[in-house]
C-alpha cells in the first residue's frame, strides 16, 4: 500500500511537462467536470483569438455553496511570469468572485455548478495575446485548480502537414508535423532566437513539443521539416461511452444498477497493441455532458459510478495502469488508477462521471510520471489525431511573448513523401 502511495505521488510531481514553470494546480476530488472552452462545444485546451469568448465551468459535489474567486496571469512561452503588468494584458480586473452558480436539480448527487464566462462585466477584454494561467481561489484564497489556455493574432499564416516517419524503425507507428510560418507584413528578425513553435497533438500540453527552431528560409517563410524531432506516436482511436440515457445500457455500457447514485458498467475491453488498427470515429480524447431528458444538461446531468474493467495479461513489474483522457485534463492521479483484481484477473477502476460523451484510453505509468500511450493500445501510423501549431515571436526589446499565428492539421490525410 505504501508502494503505491509513493508511486502515485511521484506521478503527480511528474504529471507537468518540464518547460512549464507555471504549473495547472490539479482540483481536489470535491471538484469535478472541469469544462474549460473557447470556441468548441466539447471541453479541450482552449486557443482562442483575441476578442473571442473564453468558458470555465465546474461542479463543487460538497453542497456548500462556496464562493469562489479568478484570476488571469500572463506568462511567456516557457511558462515564467511575463514583464507585462495586469493592466496592460487586460482591461478591467480580475480577483473577483464567480457570480454565476446553480444547485443541481434532481440528482443523486447534490452539487452546485458554477460557470465563469471572459469577457464580463468585470474583465472586459483580454488585450494582449500569449500564454495565460487562470487560477480558482476560495473565500480563504486558497489556490483550488488553475487551467492555462492561450490567445493568439492572425499575422502570419502557418501551413501544417502530417506526415508518416521516414525512419523505417518507426514507419508504421510514428506521425510527423511538418509545417511553414509565411509572414508576408512582420519581418521576423532574427527568426532563431525571436520565433517559438509549440505542436500539440489532441490539444494535450503535457506531450508537446517545444524546441522546434526554423530549419531555413524561403522568402517570407520560415520551414521546418523535421521528422524524428516533430514526430508524435500515433497511437490508436480512443475508447468511448455515452451514458446520456443513464436508466438503460447505452453506448458501451453493459450494465446498469442503483446504489447512491446510478453504476455503469462498462463491457470488458482488451489490448489492442498486437491487433489490426481499426478507424473508430472518436473527438481525440475530449467530452461532452449531456443528458436526453434535461431540459438544463448543466444541473440535471447525473453523476454517475462509471466501472472500467481491462484484460492486460503482459507483466508491466512496478509499473501502474491508468485511464486517460481530457475527463481530468490529462492528470494522473489516485482517480484513474487501474488496480489489479487476481479473482478475475483484470485490472478495475470506479470513478465518477457527470453523465455525456466521453473518450478515455488506457496507458501505462512509469515511477517517473512518464506515460507509455501505446503499451496497452498500441501506435499505428494511420490513427486520427489532430494537430495545432503555435508561433510566439518577441521582438528585439520586446517584453513578452506575443502569438502571432496557428495552424491544424488532421493525420486523416497523412501522405507518405
Amino acid at each position: 500500500m505504501l508502494q503505491k502511495f509513493v508511486v502515485l505521488t511521484l506521478l503527480v510531481l511528474h504529471a507537468f511537462p518540464s518547460f512549464s514553470q507555471a504549473e495547472e494546480k490539479v482540483a481536489p476530488p470535491y471538484i469535478s467536470t472541469i469544462q474549460f472552452s473557447g470556441t468548441t462545444s466539447q471541453s479541450q485546451l482552449p486557443i482562442i483569438r483575441l476578442g473571442e469568448r473564453l468558458q470555465l465551468s465546474f461542479d463543487a459535489l460538497n453542497g456548500q455553496e462556496e464562493d469562489f474567486y479568478y484570476t488571469i496571469t500572463h506568462h511567456n512561452f516557457d511558462w515564467t511570469p511575463s514583464d507585462l503588468s495586469k493592466g496592460e494584458y487586460l482591461d478591467g480586473f480580475d480577483e473577483v468572485r464567480i457570480e454565476t452558480y446553480e444547485n443541481s436539480l434532481n440528482t443523486l448527487q447534490i452539487f452546485s455548478h458554477y460557470t465563469l464566462t471572459i469577457p464580463n462585466r468585470e474583465t472586459r477584454r483580454i488585450e494582449k495575446s500569449g500564454n495565460y494561467l487562470l487560477s480558482i481561489y476560495n473565500d480563504d484564497n486558497e489556490l483550488i485548480f488553475s487551467r492555462k489556455f492561450m490567445v493568439i493574432e492572425n499575422i502570419v499564416g502557418v501551413g501544417v502537414e502530417i506526415k508518416r516517419s521516414r525512419d523505417l524503425n518507426f514507419i508504421e507507428e510514428k506521425q510527423v508535423v511538418q509545417f511553414t510560418v509565411n509572414s508576408p507584413s512582420l519581418l521576423l528578425i532574427n527568426p532563431k532566437q525571436t520565433v517559438n513553435t509549440l505542436v500539440l497533438q489532441n490539444s494535450n500540453l503535457k506531450s508537446a513539443i517545444t524546441n522546434l527552431k526554423p530549419q531555413y528560409t524561403i522568402g517570407t517563410e520560415l520551414i521546418y521539416r523535421y521528422d524524428q524531432e516533430a514526430a508524435f506516436w500515433g497511437g490508436n482511436e480512443f475508447l468511448s461511452f455515452d451514458n446520456k440515457e443513464v436508466r438503460s445500457a447505452t453506448f458501451g455500457v453493459r450494465r446498469v444498477s442503483l446504489s447512491d447514485v446510478y453504476e455503469n458498467f462498462l463491457y470488458t475491453d482488451a489490448a489492442r497493441k498486437d491487433r489490426p488498427y481499426t478507424y473508430n470515429p472518436d473527438i481525440n480524447g475530449n467530452f461532452v455532458v449531456r443528458n436526453v431528458d434535461a431540459q438544463n444538461q448543466n444541473i440535471e446531468a447525473e453523476y454517475v459510478r462509471m466501472h472500467f474493467n481491462l484484460q492486460f495479461f503482459e507483466d508491466i513489474g512496478d509499473k501502474e495502469i491508468h485511464l486517460y483522457g481530457n475527463f481530468n485534463n490529462w492528470t494522473i492521479d489516485g482517480t484513474t488508477y487501474m488496480e489489479y483484481d487476481p479473482a478475475s484477473d483484470t485490472y478495475r477502476n470506479s470513478r465518477l462521471f457527470k453523465q455525456g460523451y466521453y473518450d478515455y484510453k488506457y496507458v501505462v505509468v512509469d515511477r517517473d510520471g512518464s506515460v507509455d500511450g501505446g503499451a496497452i493500445s498500441g501506435d499505428f501510423w494511420q490513427t486520427e489525431n489532430e494537430y495545432t501549431v503555435l508561433v510566439y515571436y518577441r521582438d528585439l526589446g520586446a517584453r513578452f511573448d506575443r502569438i502571432i499565428g496557428m495552424g491544424t492539421a488532421s493525420s486523416i490525410n497523412i501522405t507518405n513523401n
